[in-house]
């Protein structure tokens, strides 16, 4: 496919978490990214309203281990408190995506040039990406450069893991073009280090979180971003 792009992003701490848990005073990572987070990292290293990332896979290349780490918070009441994070820990991931046209933004029709996009999706990736990139929070900064998926040893080339009901991502109306906010639900599995992410369209457990208005994107905004 020629608009896919190979992209290695790697830290000393992520944080994936549930967004069904995510109020609540200590905070826990998934044991790996969430396909919404991987689709907000290629967002970061470039993004248009013309176009929609959809990640293919990603590998996971160190080995998954979880560290506490104490948090003061604020709560309600004005006052601080003490929770416990659990971060990921020294974090590594090659990850394959590509970018499709977003055809609710009928307006942008005349900027769906493949090769453009690509272009400048390499050159971002080369940059470390035209936004500060983070593995899930903003606490957890990454770092970005290109790579050839699989040609580097993983920690988990012969492991085979499955990882039960996990949160994948949420349908937005400027995706979909319906006045309301989904969230996805699917079971993955790793086969040699390797997750393979279905498409949307094919989460069969789906939530609806609220109602949301679409506002497409014009021609003049598009000029600006």
């Amino acid at each position: 496919m020629e608009n896919r792009v190979s992209v290695r992003v790697w830290g000393r701490r992520a944080m994936f978490t549930d967004p069904v848990v995510k109020m609540g005073g200590e905070k826990g990572s998934y044991p790996i990214p969430t396909y919404e987070s991987l689709k907000g990292i290629m967002d970061s290293i470039y993004w248009k309203p013309t176009f929609t990332w959809v990640v293919d896979r990603v590998r996971i290349m160190n080995p998954i281990r979880s560290e506490p780490v104490g948090a003061r918070t604020v709560v309600y009441s004005g006052t601080n408190d003490l929770s416990i994070y659990s971060y990921l820990m020294d974090v590594d991931y090659e990850i394959q995506a590509h970018f499709e046209w977003n055809l609710q933004n009928k307006e942008l029709e005349k900027d769906r040039n493949d090769n453009k996009h690509f272009c400048s999706a390499q050159r971002m990736i080369k940059k470390g990406g035209r936004f500060d990139v983070f593995l899930g929070t903003r606490e957890c900064v990454a770092y970005v450069e290109p790579c050839e998926f699989g040609l580097r040893e993983g920690a988990h080339d012969t492991s085979d893991f499955e990882f039960g009901m996990m949160f994948h991502g949420f349908d937005y109306p400027s995706q979909t073009g319906n006045d309301v906010l989904v969230a996805r639900f699917w079971r993955p599995k790793m086969v040699k280090g390797v997750i393979e992410f279905i498409r949307p369209e094919e989460c069969e457990v789906r939530k609806t979180v609220r109602n949301m208005k679409f506002i497409p994107r014009s021609a003049s905004e598009e000029e600006d971003v």
